[in-house]
């Protein structure tokens, strides 16, 4: 097995081993077996016992599976989509909430070249500016869609992620976030806290900083557009592979803004 340096960028390049044998199920019924093999792997890797013993206490998170298996809404036409998000509504409010946190928004744009608008939409999306950041155990909800088979590269980098932020204190074991492991007021998957993360993901002056530096990594060019074949809409692309959650972005952040 090669061992996998768990720094600051997660990268793994792991060799077929146990834990990666028993993962193509729709079911729990080889979770706890695989959780075993995984420990194992893990913490030939560098991870520590805090975070393997985190581990060990994880259950299959049937509800994640059900909402993987059910991810309707990115199918929709730019414009049901955009209803079914509540599109005018997140727009009013968001204009009263860049009112209401002129300064906090300014210091972010001033820090990091992004405007309030892409970053209400997509706080507005998410969460709804804070009021529902989910009640699905994180760690859990990883570590299930790690021994999941429909998307297990990526869901093993994430919750290598999320073993090194528990296993460093950052993150608490029984963190709660929504049903794929997100967390937060914007929903930073646990390879973006490590990336991206300012402070406090659950206060608003965390995730919206967090947010403005994840686009900044993702080729945000401060006093460029963001809209569709304007230089800032490929940062908006980083944050969401859903073309319409895209426009979405684009087009809400533009009448919050108000250009």
């Amino acid at each position: 097995m090669r061992k996998v340096l768990l720094g600051t960028f997660v990268s793994l390049a792991l060799t077929s081993a146990p834990a990666l044998a028993a993962k193509c199920s729709s079911t729990g019924a080889g979770f706890e077996s695989w959780k075993k093999s995984f420990a194992a792997e893990a913490k030939a890797n560098g991870v520590n016992d805090k975070a393997i013993k985190a581990l060990m206490g994880t259950k299959y998170a049937t509800a994640t599976i059900k909402a993987d298996r059910n991810q309707h809404s990115f199918k929709l036409s730019l414009k049901q989509f955009m209803q079914k998000r509540g599109a005018p509504t997140i727009v009013a409010q968001g204009r009263r909430l860049k009112a209401a946190n002129a300064d906090l928004f300014a210091s972010i744009e001033k820090k990091y070249g992004v405007p309030a608008g892409p970053l209400i939409a997509i706080w507005g999306m998410e969460t709804a500016f804070g009021n529902y950041t989910g009640s699905q155990n994180v760690l859990s909800a990883t570590a299930t869609l790690a021994y999941d088979c429909r998307r297990t590269e990526f869901f093993t980098e994430q919750l290598y992620a999320m073993l090194k932020l528990v296993g460093s204190g950052k993150v608490s074991a029984n963190a709660k976030g929504a049903m794929h492991g997100e967390l937060g007021q914007t929903q930073f998957m646990p390879k973006n806290v490590l990336l991206y993360g300012v402070g406090n993901l659950n206060s608003k002056e965390g995730a919206l900083a967090s947010t403005a530096k994840f686009l900044v990594g993702h080729g945000w060019q401060r006093g460029e557009g963001y809209q569709p074949g304007q230089p800032n809409f490929g940062a908006i692309q980083g944050w969401n592979a859903a073309s319409v959650y895209q426009q979405a972005i684009a087009i809400m952040g533009k009448q919050i803004d108000g250009r």
